[in-house]
């Protein structure tokens, strides 16, 4: 192998409700791709709604030019047709310079935006209200006699502990479709593409 593989990232834009038919297509194109001399790799990725992209790498500029110039290559583009058209290409050599270019445009995978302060208020309070309200009802009158600032403390270490180990992780588990709705619609997606 030489040291300045190729990476190429072809983007096309999908009509939706074509997704699949678009992924099984990219899939066999570079399992057609993998018979070319140099093919080293290669992956279907989505980015948002209808943005896709087939990335492959080819051990030198050669072997990538081959298998772009080919036959193989040109009949596989045109069976998008109907589903699919390119929207950028891009080729990057060497491993360094991919990863390079990455870290300095707008992160596409970036982390997910955190939700909405109202559905936050709303988990919380989902958490804290019931051993709140359990600990009043069932432990506190029989700590009447005790000082104010050691039977809050009670309820604060009780409640917390509830809160922090039993309640929370639960509670987000539960809603965390709700909570990150987009992040949970890629990796929707992408289960049912791989499945």
């Amino acid at each position: 192998m030489t040291r300045n593989p190729v990476t190429v990232t072809v983007a096309y834009h999908v009509i939706p409700g074509r997704e699949t038919d678009f992924h099984s297509w990219g899939w066999a194109a570079l399992r057609a791709g993998s018979q070319q001399p140099g093919f080293l790799g290669g992956g279907v990725l989505a980015d948002g709604e209808a943005e896709w992209h087939v990335l492959y790498r080819f051990d030198s500029e050669d072997s990538a030019q081959n298998w772009e110039n080919s036959i193989t290559r040109a009949q596989w583009e045109a069976r998008t047709q109907g589903f699919a058209r390119e929207t950028g290409r891009r080729s990057v050599q060497g491993s360094k310079a991919w990863f390079d270019s990455q870290t300095t445009t707008p992160a596409a995978s970036a982390a997910p935006r955190p939700p909405s302060k109202w559905k936050l208020w709303f988990v919380n309070m989902s958490a804290v209200f019931p051993p709140v309200l359990l600990f009043n009802l069932t432990v506190l009158p029989y700590l009447g006699g005790l000082n104010p600032l050691i039977r809050t403390l009670l309820l604060c270490l009780c409640v917390t502990a509830l809160v922090t180990w039993i309640l929370m992780p639960r509670l987000q588990r539960f809603f965390k479709k709700w909570l990150y709705p987009p992040l949970q619609a890629l990796r929707g997606r992408h289960k049912r593409r791989t499945a």
